[in-house]
């Protein structure tokens, strides 16, 4: 596989082109990394009460939907965003996951989760009282998703 970078000052935005004789696995990967990078890139506006809030992604504990919308969660903050569930769960890197129907959480930031066999499942985040819980349908993917990570 040959790879090479031309620089063309005339673009108005970088674009990448990946030129093969086949769709084959290798392909695949390299298109899904470059999707990766393009979605940890990606910027999500928030609102508090009157202001616009432009930071990155990695403040994020957790999305969930409330009454009024999704709400985004920081260590010590809650923003609102205009952005559904299901959106979000399509634009955001790979280091969030959805845990459940109302919440999507930023894995990097999980400090516990307290196992429930009969029930949802506790996590919890490091620096804070904030927690979310973990539907037993989404519990195994997450403790795959957390192993990888090691």
């Amino acid at each position: 596989m040959k790879v090479r970078i031309e620089i063309d000052e005339t673009l108005f935005e970088d674009e990448v082109v990946i030129r093969c004789r086949r769709l084959d696995e290798e392909t695949q990967k390299i298109y899904q990394s470059l999707q990766e990078v393009k979605k940890e890139t990606r910027s999500i506006l928030f609102y508090h009460d009157n202001t616009e809030y432009y930071f990155p992604l990695d403040k994020i504990l957790f999305f969930e939907t409330e009454e009024h919308g999704v709400r985004a969660h920081t260590l010590d903050q809650i923003y609102d965003t205009q952005y559904r569930l299901y959106e979000l769960e399509e634009m955001l890197p790979g280091t969030f996951m959805r845990v459940s129907k109302s919440t999507i959480l930023n894995l990097q930031h999980i400090f516990s989760i307290t196992k429930n066999l009969t029930a949802a499942s506790v996590v919890q985040f490091s620096g804070t009282h904030k927690q979310v819980y973990v539907s037993r349908n989404y519990y195994k993917p997450l403790k795959s998703r957390l192993e990888e990570k090691r």
